[in-house]
């Protein structure tokens, strides 16, 4: 082409650079960049708890890689429990503020308190490992109780955005296969209520699988 065809009217060149104190304090420093491949990664693998050690780091055959093979963990454990065992239940996991001004502080021993409560419901429901979840929720705190409940149980989860229509939340759900939905009564969005179990009875018509569905009181909207 002997003329570009595309203009590029949004080209950034400006740059911000944090200060000295804050770069300092930062987990990355520049000379990681200097570090050996294998001994960065099997270094950085000790900053999680493993319930059984790796024994090799990885395998790699194009276009397919394995990571830490022989090892076991689990998500939940990492992100959770380990911080509560290790004295810091008192600290705050989130800060969260709902679109009408609803907020709520919740640490690690609160976090860890409704995630076991709500992994042992999961349970009473039959749901085990490898047991497909799909979760069709607003971003409220309950949102991520449901995906580390489903983590610590080693079920398999779909997070479905909602702001989904049903026949996108019933596609996903046939495609993985799931036996249990997780949503909520109503959403906010805008100032307006979305009817997420209203949309969700919707899909749940067209997904044979199905068999329970759990809903989150968030509006209290009639459903």
């Amino acid at each position: 082409m002997a003329e570009p065809t595309i203009d590029n009217l949004l080209s950034e060149e400006r740059r911000y650079p944090p200060s000295q104190e804050f770069a300092a304090q930062a987990n990355a420093q520049p000379e990681i960049y200097e570090r050996d491949f294998d001994e960065f990664w099997t270094t950085e693998a000790q900053r999680v708890t493993w319930f059984e050690p790796f024994g090799e780091l990885y395998e790699w055959e194009l276009p397919y890689t394995k990571w830490y093979l022989g090892g076991k963990l689990n998500v939940a454990y990492n992100c959770v429990d380990r911080h509560v065992e290790a004295g810091c239940g008192e600290r705050v996991a989130f800060h969260w503020e709902g679109e009408p001004g609803d907020t709520r502080t919740i640490t690690y021993a609160d976090l860890q308190r409704d995630v076991v409560r709500f992994a042992n419901a999961l349970k009473e429901l039959g749901v085990r490992k490898g047991t497909a979840v799909a979760i069709y929720m607003g971003m409220v705190p309950e949102l991520a109780v449901a995906m580390l409940a489903c983590t610590r149980l080693g079920a398999p989860h779909t997070v479905v955005f909602g702001g989904f229509s049903a026949e996108s939340l019933s596609d996903r759900m046939n495609d993985m296969g799931c036996e249990v939905l997780v949503t909520q009564d109503e959403a906010w969005r805008r100032g307006a209520p979305v009817l997420l179990k209203k949309i969700a009875d919707e899909a749940l018509a067209d997904v044979p699988g199905a068999r329970r569905c759990l809903v989150v009181r968030r509006t209290g909207g009639e459903v």
